[in-house]
């Protein structure tokens, strides 16, 4: 392992000095970044300095700021730069016609998308001068595929939703006047297909993928599920309460934060719904009040359960206003004296006015704070903010799968974008030379180095880092890979990821797609620059729900 580091250590040394987080920190060097003149970009801070930025004129352009200005937002007079409102407008997300330009979410702000007026994406700007050249010519490529592209989605996006809705009505009809099997299936709009018999439900997703991706490549039959219900091994409930002051839990109805309280769900785990049931009913006799969005009172907000497929392991998360649980140890000693099974308690504040669910404060109460679970063949650490998928079963068949199209042969050099905790990574790099991973989430990058220690992988290397800068670096600094792996999110890669993809123009890509919609647009792009998709195979890791898994294989022609 050590030679192994030393060794990507010296190959990976030009990387716009970007170091790797694998090794330990040397005095107060943040790892994955580049020093200039002592300033530190993208990462920690030296002598009161915040890293990542531009300077003028004693400005910092959104980073953190002392006293009392956020981090990420920088004020000045009252108004925030990079995160919040102007006018009623998004400054730091740019839109066009209701559409976000730019990047990934993390933690609540928009990554490297400001742009605001004549602001270019992803840059800053001096005297009229460009900083990043290469960021024009991308986002004049991402206006262009935008307006001619969107009117299609937009199209067949309608249409397959109609025809959910039209099979989930001739369901319904069918069972000659019975109730459909989700009692609140109407007001919770998260299984739009609960009642379509499940050999139906794939029927009409393929047709949806044959749709869209027919044009770029052949579509493979869908990869389903044996036993399609309670897959879902993350299960969140939102808790309020009815105007006697019970409590009620449940999921928000659909588009909005109206609480449709639900006892049991088909999608998702049996055991995390019981205890989800247990809390709900022990809140009274521990005097503890659910919060409340209108006035803002109130303690307990969430309940986030995740559950190791394999190994049983169980994390339940109390996200709370406030880091004072009243009767902590109680509480605990009640909930597992019904379930016992439950293996860590974890206390997460969010105090704030948003819909993210999970603040950035949290302490376990009982246990390690984390799961650990299995998937591959390979363990892997589960914390409360982890990128792990929800469907396990699926998921193993989908990993594996793509590492099969990969056409791995144990001499690739890998690339791992979005790599999250490593999964993809981690599994994969038994068949390759040299796996690296990239990720810009400081914790998932934690989870990630512990989980390659976990497993005893001595060929894979994680760098905190936004994705398209380090293939630009990587370009830059003449370096090669063979294969990148992208799973990106929903609304799909951006014009900067793929231009810097392009630049860096590895041999084969696997894209791993949780739209398909997003995934058409981008093979529209991709294909455009040199490359040809050969197969795509869609995987069904939502049954029950309009949601569609896709892998595309796509090659340098």
């Amino acid at each position: 392992m050590e030679r192994n580091t030393q060794k990507n250590g010296s190959r990976m040394e030009t990387l716009g000095k970007t170091e790797r987080i694998a090794t330990a920190k040397q005095d107060d060097r943040r790892i994955g970044t580049s020093k200039t003149e002592h300033k530190r970009i993208g990462t920690a801070r030296r002598d009161d300095q915040k890293i990542g930025t531009a300077k003028k004129d004693n400005k910092r352009i959104g980073t953190a700021r002392r006293d009392d200005q956020k981090i990420g937002t920088a004020k000045k007079d009252n108004k925030r730069i990079g995160t919040a409102r102007r006018d009623d407008q998004k400054i730091g997300t740019a839109k066009k016609d209701n559409k976000r330009i730019g990047t990934a979410k993390y933690d609540d702000r928009r990554i490297g998308t400001t742009r605001t007026e004549n602001r270019r994406i992803g840059t800053s700007r001096t005297d009229g001068k460009r900083i990043d050249t290469s960021v024009e010519k991308m986002m004049r490529l991402a206006m262009s595929v935008d307006d001619e592209m969107q009117g299609q989605q937009d199209n067949t996006t309608t249409k397959y939703s109609h025809r959910v809705s039209k099979a989930a009505r001739e369901a319904v009809a069918a069972k000659e006047g019975k109730c459909s099997r989700c009692p609140v299936s109407k007001k919770c709009g998260g299984c739009q297909m609960i009642d379509v018999p499940y050999q139906e439900q794939l029927k009409i997703k393929q047709e949806r993928v044959q749709e869209l991706l027919s044009p770029y490549c052949r579509v493979e039959s869908f990869i389903g599920m044996d036993e399609p219900e309670h897959y879902r091994c993350k299960v969140h409930a939102v808790f309020t309460h009815d105007r006697k002051g019970n409590p009620l839990s449940g999921i928000y109805r659909e588009g909005t934060h109206d609480v449709v309280p639900i006892e049991e769900c088909l999608l998702e785990n049996k055991k995390a719904d019981d205890i989800i049931a247990t809390i709900r009913g022990m809140l009274k006799s521990f005097k503890i009040k659910t919060f409340d969005e209108d006035n803002g009172f109130g303690l307990l907000r969430h309940v986030l359960i995740r559950v190791g497929h394999e190994s049983g392991q169980i994390m339940v998360v109390l996200v709370l206003t406030s880091p004072i649980l009243p009767s902590k140890n109680n509480f605990v000693k009640a909930l597992r004296q019904r379930h016992p099974e439950i293996t860590t308690v974890v206390i997460n504040v969010n105090e704030k006015q948003t819909s993210m669910i999970l603040g950035d404060k949290e302490k376990a109460i009982y246990g390690p704070g984390y799961i650990l679970d299995t998937m591959c063949g390979m363990e892997f650490k589960i914390s409360p903010k982890s990128f792990y998928q929800v469907n396990p079963v699926q998921t193993e068949k989908l990993y594996r799968t793509a590492i099969e199209l990969a056409g791995l042969t144990g001499k690739e050099r890998v690339l791992d974008c979005y790599c999250g905790v490593g999964t993809i990574g981690i599994i994969a790099s038994q068949h390759a030379g040299e796996v690296i991973g990239v990720e810009l989430n400081h914790d998932a990058v934690q989870d990630a180095i512990g989980n390659a220690r976990r497993n005893k992988i001595g060929n894979i290397t994680f760098y905190e880092n936004d994705a398209s800068r380090f293939m630009l670096q990587m370009a830059d600094a003449g370096e090669k890979v063979d294969v990148v792996f992208m799973d990106p999110p929903r609304s799909g890669s951006t014009p900067v990821f793929l231009q810097a993809m392009f630049r860096l123009a590895p041999d084969r890509i696997v894209y791993i797609s949780c739209s398909p919609d997003s995934l058409a647009n981008d093979l529209e792009i991709i294909t455009k620059h040199g490359y040809e998709a050969e197969h795509a195979i869609p995987v069904d890791m939502f049954p029950f729900t309009r949601s569609v898994e896709t892998i595309v294989l796509l090659r340098k022609k």
